[in-house]
């Protein structure tokens, strides 16, 4: 493959991992952290920028990390005829207006859950007291990103979720300015990955399982995502019943990237639960280990729009995020005090095969925390069955020194009951087009 210019644009540095690997395979790549305050990131794995417009005309491919606001200039430079991989003001929206979400879902045929949409946590608190019951408290817009304020409801008469609605609204009242509360379902929580290339899915598709909170056994505060383990598939009834009916209107907006779909499935039903109309993260970098083509390949098909084949491993991937204080949670003075400055060290530095890029930089060839929030590592192990995988990932993270450093150790142990009650329903029977 010859060489392609990339440029990368992150809000939160996202892809920045990403842009490392297409820089190692080769290519010209120009990387811009456009994070106030966070400029810092990767400095020394790779060229950096601080004004990314100046090198749009320079770029043979430009990369987005993020919705708010990226999607409008996606569009716009796919019109001037730019090759982009990123949003559009339609899946934006998709993202960030979770009401907007699930209305389109509706509209394509595809069976959603109850849901209620507020504009304050006291107007919710509110209905909640007229109609008691479990839910999910989701915020909408710049603030979701908090993934500390989603809450799953456990209390039949609703009072748990009130108390946390009272807490919002006194904390971040202001700032809360659109919710949903989502009828709680139990079951399996399953996400689709799928890539669209302005025209069609390109396949095979992804299957990743998410685990959110941060201690084993799925106990403590949520992070968001603390680890995955995932596997390449072709198409099958989850995603024939859920995304593969919104692939009329991504080519419509032509839409070219990552486009995720968090479902929840049981005996009587699939119900998708959000979009992530971006490259997801940490998954993308999991992703990435589960390639058996250059990912500095695939991200130019797909930007060019070919109709192509991924080439993925045969088995599972797991990934795991090493994490420092004050992680999940935003602490400048404990982060100074615990992570700030601190080497990022291995025993063995010739064994860096599964190890991926989150706050770091490099001084002088050592790797050194930055950043704000304690997010340093994802480390990665494959293998054929989810044992090998599960060996090979915690072999890896053993090779890791970082003072008061944690990660989950029980990522993939769900998957042997996920599987089977997966398979007793029939959702990962392949459907073929």
């Amino acid at each position: 493959m010859k060489k392609i210019k990339f440029l990368f644009v992150s809000a939160d540095n996202l892809i920045g991992n990403i842009a490392w690997h297409v820089y190692q395979e080769g290519h010209l790549v120009k990387y811009c952290n456009d994070h106030k305050g966070e400029e810092d990131l990767l400095d020394g794995f790779l060229p950096k920028v601080k004004n990314w417009r100046k090198y749009i005309d320079w770029a043979d491919v430009i990369v987005f990390d993020e919705v708010f606001g990226y999607g409008k200039i996606a569009e716009k430079l796919r019109a001037q005829g730019k090759l982009v991989l990123g949003g559009t003001a339609y899946t934006d929206s998709l993202e960030e207006d979770r009401s907007f979400g699930q209305q389109e879902l509706k509209k394509a045929g595809v069976p959603i859950l109850p849901y209620y949409e507020f504009n304050s946590c006291s107007s919710a608190n509110r209905y909640l007291k007229k109609h008691p019951g479990q839910y999910v408290v989701k915020v909408c817009g710049k603030m979701q990103n908090d993934k500390n304020l989603v809450y799953v409801g456990q209390l039949t008469d609703g009072s748990d979720v009130r108390q946390m609605l009272e807490l919002y609204q006194e904390r971040h009242g202001k700032k809360i300015t659109s919710l949903i509360l989502q009828k709680k379902v139990n079951g399996v929580e399953i996400a689709l990955g799928a890539f669209f290339n302005g025209q069609k899915f390109v396949y095979p598709i992804n299957l990743n399982f998410e685990h959110k909170k941060l201690f084993p056994g799925d106990l403590g505060p949520n992070t968001g995502e603390i680890g995955t383990h995932m596997f390449w598939a072709e198409p099958n009834v989850v995603f024939d019943r859920t995304l593969k009916k919104m692939e009329g209107r991504l080519r419509e907006v032509g839409y070219h990237g990552c486009i995720d779909l968090a479902c929840i499935v049981n005996g009587q039903g699939i119900y998708p639960l959000e979009f992530t109309a971006r490259f997801c993260f940490p998954t993308i970098n999991i992703q990435y280990e589960g390639l058996k083509m250059p990912v500095s390949d695939f991200l130019y098909k797909l930007a060019l729009g070919e109709d192509f084949k991924i080439k993925t491993k045969k088995g599972f991937q797991v990934g795991i995020r090493v994490l420092v204080p004050p992680n999940p949670y935003r602490n400048q003075e404990i982060f100074n005090a615990y992570a700030k400055g601190v080497r990022v060290m291995f025993k063995d530095p010739k064994k860096m095969t599964g190890v991926h890029l989150e706050d770091v930089k490099k001084i002088k060839g050592k790797w050194v925390i930055t950043g704000s929030c304690g997010n340093v590592l994802i480390i990665v192990g494959t293998g054929k069955t989810m044992p090998a995988a599960q060996k090979q990932v915690y072999q890896r993270v053993k090779n890791v020194i970082i003072p008061n450093m944690y990660y989950r150790n029980d990522v993939g142990d769900r998957w042997y009951k996920e599987k089977d009650k997966l398979a007793k329903w029939g959702y990962l029977k392949t459907v073929k087009y």
